[in-house]
């Protein structure tokens, strides 16, 4: 068990690594949830998440002499970079092992930062199992990314610094897989002010295969965690993939943050009201993570376009002669939808031997252009199929 000062023990620690992140209003998830809401920007940390407040605590609590001969973990991603980080300004060898659907950006970024990268394995809990065999072994200072007191004490700095820049703080949101930040961040708070709520936020799957939530992606909390949580009362609610992505799209949007889906469920969870905001003081979400492949953000944002009906994929067909594509783009232009993509397709349909099918991408002013749109071209003679 850890108490409050075990986490003002770790700060100093965690402050000559990790950066205090600012507290930033939000007047758009304010207006929208019917609270002050405010965003602790973790995804501007130094790797890119939380990771790195535990890290740095826990490998100052080991010292040089217990590391010498090298540290290992396992992770879905943030805590492998946070640890190469860490390893290398101590100037000591790290080795992390991450299942073989781990983000490759995070993958890489690990390597970046001087890790010896193991890839394989299922699940995170795969890896766990792998790595402290691996300590066992050969003598490695294994480390553990949530169940551990040095580490939950590091991440509970996070609560700390929001006692500080946030006189009026009725309320943090804060994301949950191993629930190592969830439990740190609790002691801190609950520890110097009992009336202002936690609340965690797990996602509904728990296989980094399954989730954009890969941070969070972890079967059960830690022990510890767990145990810390439980003895403060700490509520927990559960968001889906669907939530999560709009998230991360009006995170992007509106408040110019790349967050990864395991940071957006916050946000998420107060967007669809599983969580409300206090009804006085001010709403923190903490935004954990901010390390997303620029894959998935772009098919994020592709998704969300498609939903708003900023992007209508629509398919027709035509007479397989000279002039009638044409004839078609100009009855989409004469609606005011922009042409992003044009593509034949004369495969998989039921067509006549001199007809052509062709999937048009297109992109509107929203749904309700969108709708226009399709009309425009039903009334002109098209059969027209919505696609997206």
């Amino acid at each position: 068990m850890i108490g409050p000062q075990d986490i003002a023990a770790a700060r100093p620690a965690v402050e000559r690594v990790a950066r205090r992140t600012p507290v930033l209003s939000s007047r758009t998830l304010s207006e929208r949830c019917g609270g002050v809401v405010a965003l602790k920007a973790e995804n501007l940390q130094r790797t890119g998440s939380f990771k790195a407040r535990g890290t740095s605590a826990k490998l100052a609590a080991l010292g040089r002499d217990r590391c010498a001969r090298g540290v290992v973990a396992a992770s879905a991603g943030n805590h492998a970079q946070a640890l190469a980080a860490a390893a290398r300004a101590m100037g000591v060898r790290c080795e992390v092992y991450v299942p073989a659907d781990a983000p490759m950006s995070k993958v890489e970024a690990s390597r970046g930062q001087g890790a010896i990268v193991h890839e394989g394995g299922d699940s995170v809990d795969a890896c766990l199992a792998t790595a402290k065999a691996r300590a066992a072994k050969d003598g490695l200072a294994f480390v553990h990314p949530f169940d551990d007191p040095d580490i939950v004490a590091g991440q509970g700095t996070l609560g700390l610094e929001l006692l500080e820049d946030v006189s009026d703080l009725a309320k943090v949101v804060v994301p949950v897989g191993g629930a190592g930040l969830c439990a740190g961040v609790t002691v801190a708070i609950k520890s110097a002010r009992p009336d202002v709520e936690v609340v965690g936020v797990r996602v509904a799957a728990t296989t980094a295969a399954l989730t954009i939530a890969d941070g969070i992606a972890v079967k059960h909390p830690g022990e510890l965690p767990l145990s810390l949580l439980r003895d403060h009362g700490v509520d927990m609610v559960v968001v889906g993939e669907d939530e999560t992505a709009e998230a991360m799209v009006l995170l992007l949007e509106r408040c110019k943050l790349v967050v990864e889906g395991a940071g957006a469920v916050g946000v998420a969870a107060l967007l669809g009201g599983q969580v409300q905001p206090a009804p006085e003081g001010t709403t923190v979400c903490v935004l954990s993570g901010g390390n997303v492949d620029a894959g998935l953000l772009a098919t994020v944002a592709r998704r969300h376009e498609s939903q708003s009906g900023r992007r209508l994929v629509l398919l027709t067909r035509v007479a397989d002669r000279p002039g009638h594509l044409a004839q078609l783009l100009a009855e989409v232009a004469d609606t005011g939808a922009n042409i992003v993509d044009v593509a034949h397709v004369r495969e998989g349909l039921d067509l006549h031997i001199r007809e052509t099918a062709v999937e048009l991408v297109l992109e509107t002013r929203g749904q309700e252009h969108a709708e226009a749109v399709v009309g425009g071209l039903g009334e002109s003679g098209y059969e027209v199929r919505r696609l997206q």
